[in-house]
């Protein structure tokens, strides 16, 4: 048995690769097409050809106190990025919904921030309520930073469905992209959001020099979290950022990464998100077939792919939107075209 169906059959039983099986996914020592379809039959097992479909609502926008050196919203940031405060909840609702009509089934509400206080946790409750009074169906997952007690409960309570924090890098290297926060700060939200009853929704960002060990211990570390769905983010590497001009990933090297990730989350929604675009370019549909959900629209600060191109490619590559019939598929002559927000406008990769 070679490796690639060692790691299928793994993965069909829900087992975590090897060390070097996972290391060896990354290596390149097999054929690219080789390890995609290797990773399309699992995806093909827990998922069929079904793609979920994901926007972002910005809430509020830039002014962070936090350093993470990827993000163009950071403290001391000089990206040229539209900042404001909370937007209205008929706002955000309005946005919402507009999504929801071209076939999305989770809205994912952002606000940047070390974590929410008192008061912001009311303005994400009549939101998360303003949306709900419309899409009563829709999944409403929350990223707001870092949680304190009774935070994940009360988004619970206020009809949030999950909760979005990302680990972003490995243990070891992360005092190198962030020095305001921890790792284990990080690990902590987390596994407050699965103790408050909300879905916990975690992953990672690549391109900013991790090692082919490092990016597995992430995936590893990432396991021992049980999220429900684990969001793949690629670097944009802002101006007037510390990460600027630092342009390391390859086509390939994105779908050696997203085909680890399958392995190592067989039947969960791994999810292909900010800078996407940039980094696949020409491949993306090749990523389909190892992702299973994708963003639709635009990320925080960045302007993604027109909504009717993605749409197109999910029905030219012969999948289907999670929730709707082929038949009723809005493609490109819908007259969705973009979804866009007041952040968009720059580049850089969804939190």
């Amino acid at each position: 048995m070679t490796v690639l169906e060692t790691l299928v059959t793994k993965s069909l039983d829900r087992e975590l690769p090897s060390r070097a099986e996972a290391l060896r996914v990354l290596a390149g020592d097999d054929e690219l097409l080789d390890v995609v379809a290797a990773a399309f039959r699992v995806r093909r097992e827990f998922f069929g050809r079904r793609v979920k479909l994901n926007t972002i609502v910005n809430l509020k926008s830039g002014l962070c106190p936090e350093d993470c050196t990827y993000c163009s919203q950071r403290l001391g940031s000089t990206a040229q990025i539209m900042k404001y405060s909370w937007i209205d909840p008929a706002e955000a609702a309005e946005l919402a919904g507009k999504a929801v009509d071209a076939g999305v089934k989770r809205v994912c509400l952002v606000a940047s921030g070390r974590g929410p206080g008192d008061r912001d946790i009311r303005r994400v409750e009549s939101t998360i309520g303003a949306i709900k009074a419309e899409h009563p169906q829709v999944e409403v997952c929350v990223c707001l930073g870092l949680l304190q007690d009774g935070q994940a409960e009360r988004l619970r309570d206020a009809g949030a469905y999950a909760y979005s924090h990302n680990l972003n890098t490995s243990e070891e290297r992360y005092g190198e992209i962030c020095t305001t926060h921890t790792f284990a700060d990080r690990v902590d939200t987390v596994r407050r959001a699965t103790r408050g009853g909300l879905s916990p929704c975690s992953g990672a960002i690549f391109g900013m020099g991790e090692s082919d060990d490092e990016i597995v211990d992430l995936a590893f570390a990432l396991r021992n979290l049980d999220p429900d769905s684990v969001p793949v983010n690629f670097l944009i590497p802002f101006e007037g950022t510390p990460l600027e001009g630092r342009w390391e990933l390859t086509p390939e090297r994105c779908l050696r990464i997203l085909a680890l990730f399958r392995f190592c989350f067989p039947d969960v929604e791994v999810r292909l998100a900010g800078g996407r675009e940039i980094h696949l370019r020409g491949m993306q549909v090749l990523a389909l077939h190892v992702a299973n959900s994708i963003f639709l629209g635009d990320y925080l600060t960045s302007e993604g792919q027109p909504g009717g191109d993605d749409l197109q490619l999910i029905a030219d590559a012969g999948f289907t939107i999670e929730g709707l019939e082929q038949a009723t598929l809005p493609v490109a002559r819908h007259d969705l075209v973009t979804l866009r927000h007041r952040g968009a406008g720059s580049a850089a990769p969804a939190d």
